[in-house]
């Protein structure tokens, strides 16, 4: 129950500051809108074509938006010392981590809202699948890209260029959770293929890195 007050604590502080700011959410919604508007007009797609491509459009625009999420939010630990006072919080680091990828999480979902009916009306999709299994397709990717950009994003404070840091190593560790998320948002907008399998892999995706995240962040929070 500890562990749990810390995280909430640290999660009401991130929304708190958001709130406030808007940083994070104003530059992933501004970058998604432009990426969006620029494909439709680039890819004046019909019907059919729209629900083949829509998944892997919708999942690199969304990796790319999280980016500047996950930077800002470590950016502003780093002010007047607040990193270094939550080094010396009797909390685990397990439960600040915990505590910011639920603050990324919704931070994305928010722009998720917001861009899913934009996707309808531009690339005209009507789901021919299980339309109701992108409501679990979504979150669970959501929280595969959020969870291990929070971590990697913390891993590339100390580096010079972190902004370019995060996606170097965020990319290529994120491929099995994209190709999961892309097959299961494809084969539920065109209802070829079931998305069983894919939705499993995304989910024991989480699974093992949240975990593994939760258990090395003390490590990474504690680093010189």
């Amino acid at each position: 129950m500890t562990f749990l007050r810390h995280a909430l604590a640290h999660l009401r502080k991130d929304l708190r500051l958001e709130w406030r700011s808007r940083d994070s959410i104003t530059g992933m919604l501004f970058f998604s809108l432009l990426v969006v508007v620029v494909f439709s007009l680039a890819f004046d797609p019909t019907a059919a074509v729209s629900r083949q491509i829509a998944g892997g459009i919708v999942w690199m625009v969304l990796l790319f938006a999280s980016i500047t999420a996950l930077n800002q939010s470590w950016t502003r630990e780093q002010r007047n010392g607040v990193l270094d006072a939550q080094r010396l919080a009797p909390s685990s680091g397990a439960a600040l981590f915990l505590g910011k990828a639920l603050a990324n999480f919704l931070f994305v979902t928010s722009v998720e809202l917001v861009l899913a009916p934009l996707f309808v009306i531009f690339y005209n999709l009507h789901p021919i699948g299980q339309s109701w299994l992108l409501l679990l397709v979504m979150p669970l990717g959501t929280w595969a890209l959020v969870s291990n950009g929070t971590f990697f994003a913390a891993l590339g404070l100390r580096t010079r260029n972190r902004e370019l840091m995060l996606p170097l190593v965020l990319f290529p560790i994120s491929i099995p959770a994209l190709l999961a998320m892309v097959q299961a948002t494809t084969n539920i907008l065109t209802g070829e293929n079931e998305p069983d399998l894919w939705i499993k892999l995304l989910l024991g995706y989480d699974i093992i890195f949240t975990t593994a995240c939760l258990l090395l962040f003390d490590i990474i929070l504690n680093a010189e």
